[in-house]
């Protein structure tokens, strides 16, 4: 019998190897190439034009300059020349410059510095995957551009085919991150459940993704959720597990992602015709297919919706 540290040792280097693996066989189904040829152009939208403010003045003329958080396909990684910025954020700013007559300009930034950036003027817009607040917006403006949505997914041979409301994750052992905005829902999912004479849901909380997934197929747990687009590659690239359900992060609310901008800029209005340009004329859909994101599709772009409430 192996020993409990040698063989947890054995687990993780076989989990690492599968995910390197894994990897491969995801750059499949995503291109992750610098080159980007499926990248889609699109014309000027001269409406969109003419509702940028006339005093407004972008970070350097003729570019739109917008930060990115590299977090990870199919959002936003590096391509496979470790330099350049890819994803579906980036294909999605490439249209919103065409629309606006720019040349767009990537400044890659961690996740965290964004804010301090967009006020001191180091960029145009953030488009991240920020999601709208109200504590947010009380110091920037935004425009929505998909839907925040948590994905549920489970084993690819799992009998749990559709989990859509409290009642159907009832007794189940489900992965979410501790601190998250996914663990306060499933939390009061769990509440109406208890009060409905239904069984309490199990949350279990690891390290990291490595562990969660590994729990997940050995059947210690029988779902995990996370931000959607992050399942979304995961299932791609290691071909065993299945999306039963999405969850708004504004539950039971709909709450969206937006490009941000500084307060007052008077530029989201710009970009929200923009992108409800490019709802209208299929090249947003086709953005969203292109990287696996449909079911995060908005039908009408909004600036400043309601978002998450202050808790």
């Amino acid at each position: 019998m192996i020993a409990l540290p040698a063989f947890r040792t054995l687990l993780i280097a076989a989990i690492a190897s599968g995910l390197s693996f894994g990897a491969t066989r995801a750059a499949d189904e995503f291109d992750l190439s610098p080159q980007q040829p499926g990248r889609l152009h699109v014309a000027r939208n001269e409406a969109a034009i003419a509702a940028i403010p006339k005093d407004f003045k972008f970070v350097t003329p003729g570019k739109f300059t917008i930060a990115v958080s590299p977090g990870g396909p199919p959002l936003s990684t590096y391509a496979t020349d470790a330099k350049t910025v890819v994803g579906a954020d980036p294909d999605y700013a490439y249209a919103i410059a065409d629309s606006l007559g720019l040349t767009l300009e990537i400044v890659p930034v961690a996740w965290i510095d964004w804010p301090l950036g967009l006020t001191s003027g180091k960029y145009d817009a953030v488009i991240s995957n920020v999601g709208v607040t109200e504590q947010r917006k009380e110091k920037f403006d935004f425009f929505t551009y998909r839907q925040g949505l948590h994905g549920i997914f489970v084993k690819s041979d799992s009998p749990v085919a559709s989990i859509k409301e409290p009642k159907d994750a009832a007794g189940l052992r489900i992965v979410v991150g501790a601190g998250t905005n996914q663990e306060r829902i499933l939390v009061k999912w769990s509440e109406q459940d208890v009060a409905a004479g239904l069984k309490p849901i199990e949350l279990q909380y690891y390290d990291d993704e490595a562990t969660s997934l590994l729990a997940l197929q050995s059947g210690r747990a029988d779902v995990i959720v996370q931000p959607h687009a992050q399942l979304v590659f995961i299932a791609a690239r290691d071909k065993n597990i299945k999306r039963v359900g999405t969850l708004s992060a504004g539950w039971p609310d709909r709450s969206d992602v937006a490009i941000t901008t500084r307060k007052g800029s008077g530029l989201a209005d710009a970009l929200t015709v923009a992108t409800n340009g490019l709802i209208k004329d299929g090249t947003y859909a086709k953005i969203l297919d292109h990287w696996h994101l449909s079911e995060e599709a908005l039908p009408t772009s909004e600036t400043n919706p309601p978002g998450l409430p202050k808790y």
